[in-house]
């Protein structure tokens, strides 16, 4: 096959800008890469913002979109030795919005014993991701950590392991969400803005407004915030805040930077999660499903935070 169907975003208008090629031309992989016949693509709020050109060093449009995705491994590039053809993994690269899709061997994985390729999707960028913060957070037993956008893929990974590791949890999300929070083990739900009381560790990927909630939040001189997303749009904090104001902890996090400046952090979170399965603490996603050509409508959605939980498109 030398054509395949795919969602390429044809300017930086946003989802509405994003349409099905019929045609599109099936990558090849290069040295190292593998070539994945896609069976799930998950959508996150970082193709939204690509979409609109603000996702920095984000691709230039036209580019087929995505970056996550499951599959069968159907060819391999020089040098590769595994995964081999025929595994089902899970991982990240460009283009994973079509029917195939390159992407790096190394930091692919493959889906768990017992798991479909669809409930996969997110063991990395979510549950990772969730796992990198708590760790990068110094996260420990009897602390209070405050989650924000808590219904989200990454957020709802982060309150089940919060609670795992035997903190209390408080969530925000949109009011009709809050039972969904609940449900996960949060201790409270609150909406965005509320007064969250002191936290001891706050995961902060929502931005705008919710910044100065998320530093306000955490307890002086100990508090931790960890910041992960910009969703809800920029915000600035200055050395005279942390000096004379915050006097808080305030970490960056990347998973696409820590894994490639910080391969045996990854190795260790990736050790971690291979227990965290095993001990049925992360279990298979349950995500919502769209058609690959219904895309525009669930990036759409997601941006409007008519969504919980985890999204994918089906090839």
């Amino acid at each position: 096959m030398t054509s395949m169907r795919a969602l390429r975003q044809d300017s930086a208008n946003g989802p509405e800008d994003l349409h099905l090629a019929p045609d599109a031309p099936v990558p090849v992989p290069g040295p190292g890469e593998i070539l994945l016949k896609v069976t799930a693509a998950g959508v996150n709020f970082a193709d939204v913002m690509q979409t609109r050109g603000t996702y920095e060093d984000g691709p230039e449009a036209p580019y087929i979109a995505g970056f996550e995705a499951a599959g069968e491994v159907v060819a391999m590039g020089e040098g590769v030795t595994a995964p081999a053809v025929g595994d089902h993994v899970v991982g990240t690269g460009g283009g994973a919005f079509a029917e195939y899709m390159v992407m790096p061997a190394a930091g692919a994985v493959p889906v768990p014993s017992g798991w479909s390729d669809e409930q996969a999707i997110g063991l990395i960028l979510n549950w990772v991701t969730a796992l990198a913060a708590l760790k990068l957070g110094r996260l420990a037993a009897g602390e209070t950590v405050l989650v924000q956008a808590a219904a989200g893929g990454v957020g709802q990974a982060a309150v089940r392991l919060a609670k795992h590791y035997g903190a209390t949890v408080v969530g925000t999300a949109s009011p009709g969400k809050h039972d969904v929070v609940r449900s996960l083990g949060a201790d409270r739900v609150l909406d965005y803005g509320a007064d969250p009381g002191a936290a001891d560790l706050v995961l902060e990927s929502v931005g705008g407004t919710a910044f100065a909630v998320s530093l306000a939040a955490a307890r002086r001189v100990t508090g931790r915030v960890v910041v992960y997303g910009v969703a809800g749009g920029e915000a600035a904090i200055t050395n005279r805040d942390l000096n004379f104001r915050q006097q808080i902890h305030v970490i960056g996090l990347h998973l696409g930077v820590l894994i490639e400046h910080a391969p045996a952090i990854f190795a260790e979170l990736m050790d971690e999660l291979r227990a965290l399965i095993a001990a049925g603490i992360c279990v298979p996603g349950t995500p919502t499903a769209y058609d690959l050509a219904d895309g525009p409508k669930a990036l759409a959605e997601l941006e409007a935070r008519a969504t919980s939980g985890k999204l994918v498109l089906l090839p």
